[in-house]
């Protein structure tokens, strides 16, 4: 797969060398289409949406429905109405805290989280434990990197009120085992919130078979703009929580006495939305479906599993966390080099990585490190872009007197 003339920044250089770009946990690189899309709409069609009469208005709610709906259909969700559009993962986390958290939760009730979580899906919880005296107790991580699902099972009880997951490791690549979390909690009588923001640019994701009761992402992960992002959220539980904002656009009538509030999804969209943004998400998600997810798997595998080989042949390399379901990110430290150094190093040869604790603080303290460096594959990744990385890793033991020049 060589999608590369798709995207591109990806034919700029960087300190002289050819951009390699594998920070793509972080953030995706944006293909032309999408880049397209979001001109396109202020060039041609930009007015504000859902208030008002003339063309340009319904024009731009017309294509802002299209990319629910676009949203809707990529998640298998079963309503439009199911498909809040947000800032991404972590505003659609801190939704359902602030809104269904604060509402349903009280002193003694336990909030179950896994050691795995993006501290986007700590944080908030932890926000919500000190309003409402909830406890957070924590789901334990192998040395694998792989949930102990024993451990999980025997966590949950009469007392669990919510139960939160990513779907993929950010910081590992672990991939959960999602539909045996949300059914175990489930039986448990648990509400269970996935936080999808590695996975959905990387495998299929169909919210009725996992049967979760919110799932989340963010558009600048999926070849999307940054800003954009999106909470599914079974539609019963969804129309029994209050609105978290109040503004335009989320309320029915407004008087100084009381408010009424419009319908999900609007009730949680207040003020005016990144409309291009959404839009261009749309384009984003098309992209994405017109290569195919499959391929897209495909493709990504074949690259971590080039790129632990390769990786493997580096004296003091050691990789963090090798869970049997991994998605395409290889986590790694080698010693006697900081992660932050061999980040700067990488960076002078035109090699874009990840260096830190990755927004997960607590999963590095599990793992003994201040963090790691992280190589994180896309569908225009390639194997000379690998090559490339393992120059850079070894040049970087040579500067730090490990190898002799060849």
């Amino acid at each position: 797969m060589n999608r590369q003339a798709d995207f591109p920044i990806l034919g700029r250089q960087v300190h002289g060398r050819r951009l390699v770009y594998l920070d793509n946990g972080a953030t995706t690189q944006k293909p032309q289409a999408v880049i397209d899309a979001e001109a396109r709409y202020y060039r041609e069609s930009n007015a504000n949406i859902h208030r008002g009469v003339h063309w340009l208005s319904q024009h731009s709610t017309d294509l802002y429905d299209r990319s629910r709906e676009r949203v809707r259909g990529f998640l298998n969700a079963r309503h439009a109405e199911e498909i809040v559009f947000t800032r991404g993962t972590t505003e659609a986390i801190n939704l359902v805290a602030a809104s269904w958290g604060r509402n349903n939760l009280k002193a003694g009730d336990e909030i179950l989280l896994s050691g795995l979580e993006h501290h986007s899906n700590i944080v908030p919880w932890q926000m919500v434990a000190g309003q409402t005296g909830a406890v957070i107790r924590v789901i334990p991580v192998t040395d694998d990197g792989e949930l102990d699902m024993r451990a999980y099972a025997g966590l949950l009880n009469e007392r669990t009120r919510f139960v939160g997951a990513c779907h993929v490791s950010n910081a590992l690549g672990t991939i959960n085992p999602v539909a045996d979390i949300v059914r175990l909690a489930h039986e448990a009588g648990a509400v269970v919130l996935i936080d999808g923001a590695q996975a959905v640019a990387h495998q299929t994701v169909d919210v009725q078979a996992l049967g979760c009761d919110f799932y989340a992402f963010s558009g600048h992960k999926l070849y999307g703009p940054t800003g954009t992002g999106a909470l599914y959220g079974r539609k019963a539980l969804l129309d029994a929580m209050p609105p978290w904002q109040g503004g335009g656009d989320m309320i029915h009538t407004v008087s100084f006495e009381r408010s009424t509030y419009a319908e999900t999804p609007q009730k949680f969209e207040a003020g005016t939305p990144n409309i291009a943004g959404a839009i261009a998400l749309d384009a984003a998600i098309a992209y994405v479906q017109e290569v195919g997810l499959e391929h897209i798997a495909a493709h990504e595998d074949a690259l971590l599993q080039y790129a632990g080989a390769a990786l493997a042949g580096i004296p003091g390399l050691r990789f963090i966390g090798q869970a049997r379901e991994r998605a395409a990110i290889a986590s790694f430290v080698v010693d006697g080099i900081h992660p932050h150094d061999l980040g700067t190093i990488l960076d002078m040869e035109g090699v874009a990585i990840r260096a830190g604790h990755h927004c997960a603080m607590p999963l590095m303290t599990r793992f003994g490190l201040p963090g790691t460096a992280r190589a994180s594959f896309a569908l225009y990744n390639t194997f000379e872009d690998i090559d490339t990385l393992v120059a850079g890793l070894h040049k970087a033991r040579r500067l730090f007197g490990m190898e002799q020049s060849a």
